[in-house]
This record gives C-alpha cells, sequence and structure tokens, in this order.
C-alpha cells in the first residue's frame, strides 16, 4: 500500500557484490517522494558500488542517511582506491557530502514529519573485542578460541585502522567522540540512534557461532539507549533482522543479509523497513 504521508525508513547489510543484492536494492523505493532513508553500513566494499547504491537511493529518498559497517572500511585487492583505515572513512565522509547524503561526521538531523520530531543520531562506533567468546577472560584467549574453532571475522585481513595502531584504539576514539556529541543533544529531542554494530550484546546471543560475537560490538555502548534518552535503536551487522526490547527502548535490526542467508529465511516484505511513525507489527 502507498504511504500518503513521508515516513522514515531503515535498512542496512546491503551486500550488493551479490548480483542477486544487487536487484533488490534496484527495487528499494519509498512510499512517498517524502520518504526519508537510514542506511546502516555494509552497502559494498568497493567505492565504485558504494556510491552507485547510495547515488540510487539519493534520487529515490528524500533524504539519505548512511553509518559505515566494516565491509565499506575494507581495503580489498579489487579496489582501484588506495585508501585505508581513517583515510579510507574520510574519503567515504566526503563523497556521501558530493552526493548529498548525511554521515556521522555531519549535524544531526530532525525529522518533522509524522511521528516527529525527532533526531537521528547516526554513529560510527567500531568493536573492541570486549564481547568475549564464551568461556574466555581476555582478548588473546577469545581470539584463540575463535581460530581455533574456525570462525574467524574477515576484518582481520582487509579492516586495516590506520594511523590508529589497531582496531580496538579506534573504536575508542571513536567512542569518546561519540559520547560528546550524543551528551550535547540528549534530552532536546526524542531520539534514534543508529550503528552498523549492536550497542548492547544481548543480540549476540541467538548467534550459532558465539566465537563471532567479540566483532559485533563494544562494552563501552551498553548504557547509551538509557543514557541518552533514545527512543528507538537501528543497527544491522548480524543478519537477523527482527525486533526486540531491553531496558523498554525498541532495538531494529534491518538488514537484508547475504544470499544464502535470505534464500533460507526468506526476505521481509518491509525491507526499508517503517520506523517512524512506528508501526506495531510482529518482530
Amino acid at each position: 500500500m502507498v504511504e500518503t504521508a513521508g515516513v522514515i525508513r531503515a535498512v542496512s547489510d546491503l551486500h550488493i557484490a551479490y548480483p542477486e543484492n544487487r536487484r533488490i536494492v534496484e527495487e528499494l523505493k519509498p512510499g512517498s517522494p517524502d520518504d526519508w532513508l537510514i542506511v546502516a553500513g555494509d552497502v559494498g566494499e568497493l567505492m565504485e558500488d558504494i556510491e552507485w547504491a547510495l547515488t540510487l537511493l539519493r534520487d529515490r529518498f528524500a533524504k539519505v542517511i548512511w553509518v559505515p559497517g566494516n565491509h565499506e572500511l575494507w581495503k580489498v585487492k579489487q579496489e582501484t582506491h588506495p585508501l585505508r583505515g581513517v583515510e579510507r572513512y574520510d574519503a567515504l565522509v566526503e563523497m556521501c557530502r558530493g552526493l548529498g547524503v548525511l554521515t556521522p561526521e555531519d549535524p544531526f538531523p530532525v525529522w518533522t514529519g509524522a511521528g516527529g520530531p525527532v533526531r537521528i543520531a547516526p554513529l560510527f562506533v567500531l568493536y573492541d573485542y570486549t564481547f568475549l567468546a564464551p568461556g574466555t577472560t581476555n582478548r588473546e584467549d577469545s581470539l584463540a578460541k575463535a581460530y581455533e574453532a574456525g570462525i574467524v571475522c574477515t576484518d582481520e585481513y582487509f579492516l586495516d585502522p590506520a594511523p590508529y595502531p589497531s582496531r580496538q584504539a579506534w573504536c575508542a576514539a571513536r567512542v569518546a567522540e561519540s559520547e560528546r556529541r550524543l551528551a550535547e543533544v540528549a534530552g532536546d529531542l526524542p531520539l534514534i540512534l543508529v550503528n552498523h554494530w549492536p550497542l548492547v550484546r544481548k543480540p549476540t546471543e541467538v548467534m550459532t557461532h558465539q566465537e563471532f560475537v567479540q566483532w559485533c560490538g563494544t562494552v563501552h555502548t551498553a548504557d547509551w539507549h538509557t543514557r541518552f534518552g533514545a527512543e528507538l535503536v537501528i543497527y544491522g551487522h548480524l543478519h537477523i533482522p527482527r525486533r526486540t526490547v531491553y531496558d523498554g527502548v525498541p532495538f531494529e535490526e534491518v538488514s537484508i543479509g547475504y544470499p544464502r542467508e535470505w534464500r533460507r529465511f526468506g526476505l521481509r516484505s518491509d525491507l526499508a523497513r517503517q520506523i517512524v511513525p512506528r508501526r506495531e507489527v510482529a518482530p
């Protein structure tokens, strides 16, 4: 059914390197010309692909808001752009600005349409291995358990944190900067937090391979949804699209995921999911 007024929608983990997913993205359309779209990371790995997808969505939606996932930060051999680490992220931000797409480096936008006003806070917060694998008490043992099980995130090979000495150090810097900016707006307007990685560990408990959880977030964001008064949290990364509630705050995982996953479990009918105004639907 076509919407008669603008709404805010959200999607993540487009993974358009897969032709099947590219075709899905080509079919993503607003219900109204006034719709906004949040893209919560993992559009693709190549700058050219990321620009193609964000340009297509920018042309269809009134406003597009993007946050990076780990895949956008990879430096793969097929990439023609030589940048890595922070320089790559900065280049992605500049690309988005050239397209008119908002990023975590821009002022937090305010939606004043139906269900508003509400402030949207796009965040870029990495992970720091503090979601330890079960049965371990430190990062070294947690990583060793993952390697022993053969469950190792590709970030270990392609996500360069330069000039930071480690992904943990980059994460710490992003946490500090995000906390500073959120503190400036907390209590002002209803707040929606958007991050590629889940801000709390709880959603990862349903994952089959618990060794992988250490690449899924940081304990240092665990209270952000309550401390900063969020009314909603949007995330992706896990490829387990669903709605859960923690401390009374709804969390929406809005991913599409890989073809092998959505072929097995099916695609939701609302891939660009309406999040404002809220719809009371089954998780």
